[in-house]
């Protein structure tokens, strides 16, 4: 809705992200992207990375078992007053047990944690036999880079262009705090692991913020950018879409 009101970036923005701070397109597309592939209803749930729980109450309209970990404490705080099942943990030590969840979920998260390998394989071990994995990721080949950057020591919130195509060198000077995957890089996160590819996409950003300041254009960039999801011009999206599925022990 254009009544929204935009929030001023948080103090955890360049470590952490930004979570889903409301409901909106963006975040309901994601969702019926998910479902495509994976069943939610009366299913265990894991958002890793949860700030205040956005995510958890939508997949709570399906189960009623969902469950959302988060490393920064005032987001918990803040996301606790409506939303049970908030946990303070880390992606690497998950403090579940064993084949507790049907499905973890990473949206827009691996690329903040200290060991993103690390964190897929705990996941895996809390995951059932069968069950799978979600992981939205940036694309190192989307034109700009949306954590923002660090220049001449201060951190500069936003979108920054081109930042991406720079060396690696270069790249992760001014952009110390979040990763972005090439192909290549994110699949090394589950190379070797128990795991079966069920997709490897790309999604292009619902444009909500557009949305508010201008519907006609936002309505447009959402028409061409997500038929370009189709077609070669995928490899460029905002996000790197992957679902994995816990293959049984040998």
């Amino acid at each position: 809705m254009k009544s929204q009101v935009k929030r001023a970036p948080s103090p955890w923005a360049a470590q952490l992200g930004e979570p889903s701070y409301v409901w909106r397109s963006g975040q309901e597309r994601r969702l019926a992207l998910i479902r495509k592939h994976v069943a939610l209803e009366d299913r265990w749930i894991l958002d890793v990375g949860c700030g205040i729980g956005t995510y958890v109450r939508r997949f709570r309209d399906f189960t009623p078992h969902v469950f959302g970990i988060d490393v920064s404490l005032p987001r918990l705080e803040e996301g606790s007053r409506s939303v049970s099942g908030l946990l303070a943990a880390k992606g690497e030590r998950l403090p579940f047990k064993d084949a507790a969840f049907d499905v973890v979920v990473f949206n827009e998260v691996i690329e903040h944690v200290e060991d993103d390998r690390q964190t897929i394989h705990d996941a895996l071990r809390v995951l059932k036999d069968g069950g799978r994995i979600v992981i939205y990721a940036p694309n190192r080949l989307y034109p700009f880079e949306t954590h923002g950057v660090y220049w001449r020591g201060r951190y500069r919130f936003g979108n920054i262009p081109l930042v991406n195509y720079l060396p690696n060198g270069p790249r992760n000077r001014l952009v110390p705090h979040a990763r972005a995957y090439t192909t290549r890089t994110i699949r090394r996160l589950w190379e070797g692991l128990p795991v079966r590819l069920v997709l490897h996409g790309y999604v292009y950003p619902g444009f909500d913020n557009v949305y508010v300041r201008n519907e006609r254009l936002a309505t447009a960039l959402r028409a061409v950018l997500y038929r370009a999801e189709r077609t070669a011009l995928r490899r460029f999206g905002l996000s790197h879409f992957v679902i994995l599925e816990k293959l049984p022990a040998a």
